[in-house]
C-alpha cells in the first residue's frame, strides 16, 4: 500500500517541506550514528553535570507533576471546536453535525 505523501490528511506539503523532512531525518541518522561521539563531547564541555544540577535543583517531582497535569489539560481550539455539537459564530444556535450553514440564520459556518 503506498502513501501519497503529497496530499496527507488533506494537506499540500510544498517541496521546502519535503526538503526540511528529508534533510531532518538524514540529520537525525547521523546524530544517532554518533551518538557516543556526541554523548563524549557533551561530558567534556560539562553539559551533563549542568543539566544533573538543574534537575536535582529544580525538577522535583510536584513539579514534573504540574507540567503534566497542564499538558493534558492544554486543547486545541480546532480540537475543541471538532466536536458534535457546534455554535453558530453569529447567532450563537446550537448546530449539531457537519452542517456548513445554519439553519437559524443561514450564515455559513
Amino acid at each position: 500500500m503506498l502513501v501519497d505523501c503529497r496530499n496527507w490528511k488533506g494537506y499540500e506539503m510544498s517541496l521546502t517541506i519535503r526538503k526540511v523532512v528529508v534533510l531532518g531525518l538524514i540529520g537525525s541518522i547521523l546524530l544517532l550514528g554518533n551518538i557516543l561521539l556526541v554523548a563524549s563531547w557533551l561530558a567534556e564541555r560539562g553539559v551533563v553535570d549542568w543539566a544533573q544540577g538543574i534537575r536535582a535543583e529544580y525538577l522535583t517531582g510536584t513539579a514534573v507533576t504540574i507540567i503534566a497535569v497542564l499538558l493534558i489539560l492544554l486543547v486545541s481550539p480546532r480540537a475543541r471546536s471538532a466536536g458534535v455539537l457546534r455554535r453558530c459564530p453569529v447567532c450563537d444556535h446550537g448546530l449539531v453535525g457537519r452542517g456548513r450553514y445554519c439553519g437559524e440564520c443561514g450564515s455559513r459556518v
